[in-house]
């Protein structure tokens, strides 16, 4: 039996849980005789602790243990590095010495039988400082230039020569502000010790990762460490790696034997928890009078911390986005006394895509040519940077499709030439693209005699609705109604799955279930009378050989629409269209949910997010919702969602590709390009502040 649930609109499964209450996250796992710990964070940014008075603190009522390094366990931090962590480096050891590295380190912690016990207990620390002055701004000369060693720039022909004998040529240099998470969910992590065993309820896009990671912390045994993680309150790459809250709640366990809760605050998230590198980008390109590129130069540095090289594909897109015989892109990393920075949505891509589809659009204005003509004049016919064809690129059919419904052709093309009564109206597309990722991954599926399926694996699910998604592809291999599946996921104990980022959770954990779907089919066939369940476990991962053939990438078109107040600067984004080529569309509604969260996201990195530091310690000075901007409801513009019909059948068993990165991936330029439309005022730096407006 064909269920055919595949495409379809199907509603959450997991719905009704989220709006009952039923489902649960890490903070709200609660234990019988819990204690509560607090962090204590460095208030300079760069030093070493020169005394803790502690003894008058650990008197206070309530507090169970004072920790820091003058008397935290020793832990073993035996080497470790997952898919996501940096591969040069060593992650941060906390409470291990007196070090200060960047502001807002752990260098306490106080555990309390309440939680107001142990936040009085914090605030009443005194710990102080031998401090020195640290680097925080990319562009300090003072700041140590790194090649980083996994390596990026790619060069064909020779772009500096075919720059200089271009007949039009154009330069321009990008400022790009370190961006916070922010989602609704702060993170929190349970921790209980029973013996030698440790589980962890935890906030986690990478269950597996977070139990060998602290496994290797603290030295013992993966098989005795248990991460449960069943929902997540959004994430969007801020829970990827495993913070130092996480081994400080363990930590706290083990001193106390009592189970611990640590949840962090919403400052303390701009600590601690990874961010969107500010980024430098300058890029040169060369043209003919009829707009074919000649040569395109795209240089790019990003900030990292000094113990750990964090690096993202800033310059990558650069070198397949376009067609240009002559293409140089180079990476750098700057060090700085800052924690690590950590993969965001669009990492890399969004930052490197908006100073090319600006430079574009600048170009398409000092020719006159159209700036979807122009892209139309240099697209591709293979992956020019690594000489092999797409599996699939959708790209101008995106832009035909999204003109069309965005009415591009009703646009007045000069600068400055439209007006709504007062208001300056602009309109803008840019590009996106988004790598098509498939990771190994392997799932388990159970076929009981009641006629229920049951599927696990340790993936995670923080809002774009895995467990829906998951469970269509089940149903329909297994030819199964949908409410005949039950799917699970957040347990390390399940078979194992790679992190819920980098868009590659359908084309990875999907594949698997698929597999094992099949594999389990197959084994009813051999018992076809049997009462016992039928269990099958299957792993997956991108055949070699079609991987060496393709070059795989999902592709869109994004537009959006401006209106500037030019007596006082405002930008509103009045409405926006998305157009994507992303494979096959496993659940329409929640694809469009995906691609409209993202486009959200779009709006705040053009017009609104950034994380400021004090220059004197690195303190961020906006620490706080008042202040850290953000889009919410009144504006969110009307945004459209279409997706182009687009077969690949060498992405993946499935045909998918990832919505989640791409989705932010076109939107800052786009609305960049519409601002320049609106006002004739090119800027070049995110996000556009009002004063960038003055005298627009």
């Amino acid at each position: 039996m064909t269920m055919n649930v595949i495409g379809k609109p199907v509603a959450r499964v997991d719905g009704r849980d989220k709006v009952t209450g039923r489902a649960l996250y890490a903070a709200e796992f609660n234990q019988s005789n819990q204690a509560y710990a607090v962090i204590v964070n460095a208030t300079v940014g760069l030093g070493r602790i020169t005394g803790i008075d502690q003894a008058a603190v650990a008197k206070m009522p309530g507090v169970l243990s004072v920790l820091s390094h003058l008397n935290a366990p020793k832990l073993a931090y035996r080497p470790h590095k997952g898919s996501i962590d940096p591969k040069t480096g060593e992650r941060l050891h906390v409470l291990q010495d007196e070090a200060v590295r960047f502001h807002g380190q752990p260098v306490a912690l106080i555990v309390a039988e309440t939680l107001d016990s142990a936040e009085r207990a914090a605030a009443a620390l005194r710990i102080t400082y031998e401090a020195q002055r640290p680097i925080i701004d990319i562009a300090d000369p003072d700041a140590r230039a790194i090649v980083p060693e996994s390596g990026r720039d790619h060069t064909r022909g020779d772009a500096e020569a075919a720059f200089a004998n271009a007949p039009v040529n154009l330069k321009a240099s990008y400022d790009i502000a370190r961006e916070n998470h922010n989602p609704m969910e702060p993170h929190a992590t349970v921790a209980v010790w029973k013996g030698d065993k440790l589980t962890l309820w935890s906030k986690s896009q990478y269950v597996v990762n977070e139990q060998a990671e602290i496994a290797a912390i603290f030295g013992i045994p993966l098989e005795n460490v248990q991460v449960i993680c069943p929902f997540i309150g959004g994430a969007f790459g801020t829970s990827l790696r495993t913070w130092s809250h996480v081994t400080l709640a363990a930590m706290a366990a083990r001193v106390t034997q009592r189970p611990v809760k640590l949840a962090l605050t919403r400052k303390q998230m701009f600590f601690t928890t990874g961010h969107r590198p500010r980024t430098l980008q300058h890029v040169a390109i060369g043209a003919t009078q009829d707009g074919k590129l000649t040569s395109l130069i795209h240089e790019g540095t990003g900030e990292t911390s000094r113990y750990e090289q964090f690096s993202e594909a800033l310059v990558a897109s650069s070198s397949y986005l376009v067609s240009c015989p002559n293409v140089t892109t180079r990476y750098r990393l700057a060090a700085l006394d800052t924690g690590t920075p950590v993969f965001m949505r669009g990492p890399g891509e969004a930052s490197g895509v908006f100073a090319l589809e600006s430079a574009l659009d600048e170009l398409s204005y000092k020719l006159n040519i159209d700036p979807i003509e122009l892209r139309r004049r240099n697209e591709p016919k293979l992956d020019e940077g690594v000489n092999k064809p797409f599996s699939s690129r959708s790209l101008i059919r995106c832009y035909d499709v999204g003109a069309e419904r965005f009415q591009w052709l009703n646009r007045m093309p000069q600068p400055r030439s439209m007006l709504d009564g007062r208001l300056r109206i602009g309109i803008g597309v840019a590009s996106a693209t988004y790598p098509a990722y498939q990771a190994q991954s392997s799932a388990r599926v159970r076929l009981l005699a009641s006629g229920i399926a049951e599927v696990e694996v340790a993936a995670s699910d923080m809002g774009p609705g895995t467990y829906t998604s998951m469970t269509q592809v089940a149903a329909e291999t297994l030819g199964l109604p949908i409410d005949k599946v039950r799917f699970s996921l957040g347990r390390s104990d399940f078979p194992p799955a790679p992190s819920h980022g980098g868009s590659w959770t359908m084309a990875s954990v999907g594949s698997a279930i698929r597999a094992a779907c099949i594999s389990v089919l197959e084994e009813a066939k051999k018992r076809p009378s049997t009462d016992r369940p039928l269990e099958a476990t299957a792993t997956t991962q991108r055949d070699a050989g079609v991987a060496g053939r393709f070059s795989m990438h999902a592709f869109g078109a994004v537009f959006a629409e401006v209106a500037i107040d030019p007596d006082v600067g405002t930008i509103r984004v009045r409405r926006a269209l998305g157009v994507y080529g992303a494979g096959r569309i496993i659940n329409p509604l929640l694809a469009t949910s995906q691609c409209t969260g993202g486009m959200i996201g779009g709006i705040g990195m053009a017009l609104m997010e950034r994380t400021v530091l004090d220059r004197r310690d690195g303190r961020p000075v906006n620490a706080h919702m008042a202040d850290y901007l953000m889009p919410v409801n009144l504006d969110t513009p009307k945004i459209e969602v279409q997706f182009v019909d687009e077969v690949d059948p060498h992405v993946n068993p499935l045909g998918v590709k990832g919505l989640g990165e791409i989705a932010l991936v076109g939107m800052a330029p786009a609305i960049a390009n519409a601002v320049f439309h609106a006002t004739g005022k090119r800027i070049r730096r995110l996000p556009i502040l009002l004063e960038d407006m003055l005298h627009a």
